[in-house]
């Protein structure tokens, strides 16, 4: 393994980190919007109990994904930013409007008018936010971002790369990802029978949903992204990969339905990561596919060499930090705000 192919795996295993924690996030604010029944006022608040003490955090891996690219492979990131500079720019405005909102309803007002507000902006950003990043991994996955000839025109240029029904496949997956994860999750933060039991059922509704989105773009992608077809169907460890995600859906799923919430956490997550690294793998050596693979496009040795560094002594620092805000704020006995609902 070479220097680049490390740092492209730890960028990986960076937004793998931000997928499980980031993206139940965003899967938070679709059950936001998504309350119903008697207990949809509980609902929203145990939402907001269990985001508020992490959400800002959990931010931290996708700017380390970013840095890395940025400094790590520089071509690669110079094309996604101009190809997919309006998916991307919707990602921005979605992630700020939807973390300023979240702040504003907390502590913006008193009326009730003023948190309805609020509260509509946080859960429309949780829903668009997810489908325009699935919709950017479907754009790279596609090879759609190649080097654009100078003459090509705007929608050439800048919308045509990402406005694919591919693409727009691969959204709504990631959205039922995000939002499985958030329900999984949610099971385990609830502190009374019937909470749970909401969300119990709404992990199995959008775990059903995962796996025919996942077909959907699966079949969509056979024309549309032919590497990463090819790489989920008919390489050497295709059929493992295969078996594998398969496996651990169906565990999460009887997980739930036996109402093991904690198994279900962990099996729920172990597919949803299979996938994203499955469609790394899939495209390898290309880390813009159809023509840019990681060695053309790293930075110089002597660079990667210190960013190697940098890592090591940051982990000193992240990883502890990491482990006592979610010890704090995630234990066990950590007392629920709506424990007595």
């Amino acid at each position: 393994m070479t220097t680049a192919e490390l740092l492209a795996g730890i960028v990986v295993l960076a937004l793998n980190a931000y997928v499980l924690s980031g993206g139940a996030d965003f899967g938070g604010g679709v059950w936001d919007l998504l309350a119903s029944g008697p207990r949809k006022a509980v609902q929203r608040e145990l939402v907001a109990h269990a985001i508020g003490p992490v959400w800002e955090a959990n931010h931290v891996w996708l700017i380390l994904a970013i840095v890395l690219l940025f400094t790590c492979f520089p071509p690669a990131f110079a094309r996604l930013a101009v190809t997919l500079n309006l998916p991307l720019t919707g990602v921005l405005i979605g992630i700020v409007l939807r973390g300023s909102a979240f702040a504003f309803r907390g502590h913006g007002g008193e009326r009730d008018a003023v948190q309805r507000r609020w509260g509509r902006v946080f859960a429309v950003a949780s829903l668009v936010t997810p489908i325009l990043l699935g919709v950017t991994v479907g754009a790279v996955a596609s090879g759609a971002t190649r080097e654009g000839s100078p003459g090509a025109g705007f929608v050439a240029g800048y919308v045509a790369p990402w406005l694919t029904p591919f693409a727009f496949a691969v959204g709504l997956f990631t959205l039922s990802c995000f939002a499985f994860l958030a329900a999984v999750y949610l099971t385990l933060e609830a502190a009374v029978e019937p909470l749970r039991e909401d969300f119990r059922r709404r992990a199995i509704a959008s775990g059903v949903a995962v796996g025919a989105m996942a077909a959907l773009a699966l079949l969509v992608a056979r024309p549309a992204a032919p590497l990463v077809s090819e790489g989920l169907t008919s390489l050497a460890w295709a059929a493992p990969f295969q078996l594998a995600t398969g496996s651990a859906a169906v565990t999460a799923l009887g997980a739930l339905w036996r109402r093991r919430y904690h198994l279900a956490r962990i099996a729920a997550a172990t597919p949803v990561s299979l996938i994203l690294w499955g469609w790394a793998g899939s495209q390898y050596p290309y880390i813009v596919p159809p023509d840019l693979t990681f060695g053309a496009a790293a930075a110089p040795a002597a660079t990667l060499r210190l960013v190697l560094g940098a890592l090591a002594l940051g982990a000193v620092v992240l990883g502890p930090s990491l482990f006592y805000l979610f010890r704090v704020f995630k234990r066990s006995d950590q007392p629920s705000a709506v424990s007595h609902q």
